[in-house]
């Protein structure tokens, strides 16, 4: 089997603001595993804040290379990724695109879509939101007009001023909203004050309230809030969930954290066994790692997998949006393929 890779830029229609910081493209590195004439696809998507470099990720593929040279067909996805775990800490990104990528060749072998091969509800489309990045007024008021046809939208907040933030998107919509504070409040009082303020704004969820380093304050946040709190940046793995503590109601799970669906199916399962609610979401995905998280959204509370629609340039197709519903793509594996050349 022989991994390939190349580096792509996606490149944003507006500019994307979160409390942090705003961009203009994201980098991701696109694998393509070919074993006997099939290809599968795989993303590793690296936003500055997940900590990861280009140049970590590419060092990670070409450290798995041998061992995907050797792998036979047919191969069993889990156990390979235990291996492929195993060689180095961190490259979750890497490991991601490597799972993915597994799951799409896997799936085209033996003609089956992702759900298929997990015995999985077989969802012709769920509700997901779209996202809303802080910027200008009259930007926000153009996002949210081009988001006309989405049921729920979710907005960056952990701003130095989210109640005028609040005020100001409530000018152009009554729709109901999850509010991404990215860390941004760093007060536990604060923090309660304004997840009331929200509760009376139809906020249906509040995403990593406080920094990753203040869990004591989050599990009081979390006993006290009036609005339901899910973990995002505190939450990478497995092991993470585990830790929780009663900080947050719920989490959201990212393949570019959990290193893949491998691991974000067993997250889902201790979730499920729990009561914590799940939430499925992307980083800044093209449609290839969001095509392959929208396999699963028949095990999710809530979805927000709208990332491919806020590119110019996503090289993939096979997912589709109609009414603020995204539609896994039915052909075999993760249901998406590449619309332009990317492997030569």
């Amino acid at each position: 089997m022989e991994l390939n890779y190349r580096l792509y830029f996606l490149e944003f229609i507006h500019p994307f603001g979160v409390s942090s910081n705003t961009r203009r493209e994201t980098p991701s590195v696109f694998i393509e595993l070919d074993a006997n004439d099939n290809r599968g696809y795989g993303e590793a998507c690296l936003p500055a804040y997940l900590g990861e470099t280009v140049e970590a990720t590419i060092s990670f593929f070409n450290l798995a290379k041998s061992y995907l040279k050797k792998l036979k067909i047919p191969f069993d996805v889990e156990t390979c990724m235990a291996d492929i775990d195993s060689l180095k800490e961190g490259h979750n990104a890497a490991k991601a695109a490597i799972d993915i990528a597994l799951h799409d060749l896997k799936g085209k072998i033996d003609g089956k879509s992702v759900a298929q091969f997990y015995g999985l509800s077989e969802m012709d489309s769920g509700i997901t939101s779209f996202t809303i990045g802080i910027d200008s007024e009259p930007v926000l008021a153009q996002k949210i007009k081009e988001a006309e046809e989405f049921r729920i939208l979710k907005i960056k907040a952990g701003t130095s001023d989210d109640k005028a933030l609040m005020n100001m998107i409530r000018k152009y919509t009554d729709k109901p909203l999850y509010v991404d504070v990215n860390q941004g409040w760093k007060n536990k009082e604060h923090a309660l004050e304004m997840a009331m303020f929200m509760k009376d704004e139809n906020v249906l969820l509040l995403e990593q309230p406080m920094p990753v380093n203040m869990k004591k304050e989050m599990a009081w946040l979390t006993e006290r809030s009036p609005v339901p709190t899910f973990g995002d940046e505190s939450v990478k793995r497995l092991k993470d969930l585990k830790e929780l503590d009663g900080a947050f109601h719920g989490v959201n799970i990212k393949l570019m954290k959990s290193a893949g669906l491998s691991e974000a199916l067993k997250m889902i399962d201790f979730c499920k066994e729990k009561k914590i609610k799940v939430f499925l979401g992307c980083m800044a995905e093209s449609s290839c790692a969001t095509g392959a998280m929208a396999q699963i959204i028949s095990l999710a509370d809530h979805i927000d997998l709208d990332a491919p629609l806020l590119y110019k340039n996503d090289p993939f197709e096979g997912i589709h949006y109609k009414n603020g519903r995204i539609s896994p793509g039915s052909s075999p594996g993760i249901g998406v393929k590449p619309q332009v050349e990317l492997f030569k």
